[in-house]
């Protein structure tokens, strides 16, 4: 309902958005076409790994078959989430913003393992979405293969040879920032410590890594990082893109043309011609002129069905 008629969901626990993408492909739930990727992949300790912080009681007794070590136990990792029928591997090669770990932002993978993920997912015909925050762990992900690079916070010179030399996108998520500054504009106290101080790092530095991926000529897909930013709030991205370097019609194109292309669906969506699915959405106002005009939306339809038309 807020625009968006396909979506790529990197990660979630139980299996539940993979029953959701099947609802909605059938349109038993008015619902965007979703491609999943199950349970994220990280190394032992990485961001994915759900037992971070928790009592050794506990974490003997919680689900971890999502984490490997060494090239063995990473390809069985892959096998794994495909053998549930995501449609995308989702990897972290460096810590994350919000896991309860006192190892910062940078790689925490060696080159073989995230070889051996990527080489896996790419055997079972799977594109591989790497959350990468630092410069070194972003550069290994697209030295090994990448398809994508979520976040991407942290760029240096390495970096943009890379994405021009591999073709890989780089999706910015900026407006999972929106989500942090409106916690703690409500509760202060919303983050513990050690998880706070990089909540900051993440508000002050966002935007840079896109400001030179621009001129650069660096491949870039919108995404949003929903859970973390609120879902239904995906516009907002729009307007943080052009505040950082991008064109409302080349924002637009990420979340179109882009998109589609790396999500392995060009062939189906991301533009309007004959023989694609009828995927529409309309505003009221001109969002070449402004943006923002994208976070009202009055119609949609999704497979030629009208899921939202209001005067």
């Amino acid at each position: 309902m807020a625009g968006f008629t396909t979506v790529r969901n990197l990660g979630d626990d139980g299996g539940v958005t993979l029953a959701l993408r099947d609802a909605t492909a059938e349109h038993r739930l008015p619902g965007p076409r979703i491609l999943d990727a199950g349970t994220s992949i990280s190394t032992t300790s990485g961001h994915m790994d759900g037992r971070l912080g928790f009592n050794d009681d506990f974490r003997a007794h919680m689900a971890h078959d999502n984490v490997c070590n060494g090239v063995a136990s990473c390809r069985e990792a892959v096998r794994l989430q495909v053998g549930r029928g995501v449609d995308v591997i989702k990897i972290a090669t460096t810590g994350g913003v919000n896991s309860r770990v006192g190892a910062g932002v940078g790689a925490q993978m060696f080159e073989d393992e995230a070889k051996a993920l990527i080489d896996t997912a790419h055997l079972y015909g799977k594109k591989v979405a790497v959350h990468a925050h630092g410069a070194d762990g972003i550069d290994l992900a697209l030295r090994m293969g990448a398809d994508s690079i979520e976040h991407g916070t942290m760029f240096d010179d390495e970096t943009i040879r890379l994405f021009q030399r591999s073709g890989a996108y780089y999706v910015p998520t900026l407006s999972t920032v929106n989500g942090y500054i409106e916690r703690l504009a409500a509760d202060p106290d919303a983050y513990p410590p050690d998880v706070l101080a990089k909540v900051r790092w993440r508000i002050s530095i966002t935007g840079q890594s896109l400001q030179r991926a621009v001129p650069a000529g660096v491949r870039i897909a919108f995404g949003t990082d929903a859970g973390v930013s609120k879902h239904g709030r995906n516009a907002d991205e729009f307007e943080l893109m052009v505040r950082n370097g991008m064109t409302p019609m080349t924002a637009i194109e990420a979340a179109t043309v882009n998109a589609a292309d790396l999500l392995g669906l060009a062939e189906e969506i991301g533009t309007l011609e004959p023989g694609k699915r009828a995927d529409v959405i309309a505003v009221a106002g001109d969002p070449l002129s402004d943006v923002t005009a994208l976070k009202t939306v009055a119609f949609v339809m999704r497979d030629g069905l009208i899921y939202k038309d209001e005067p």
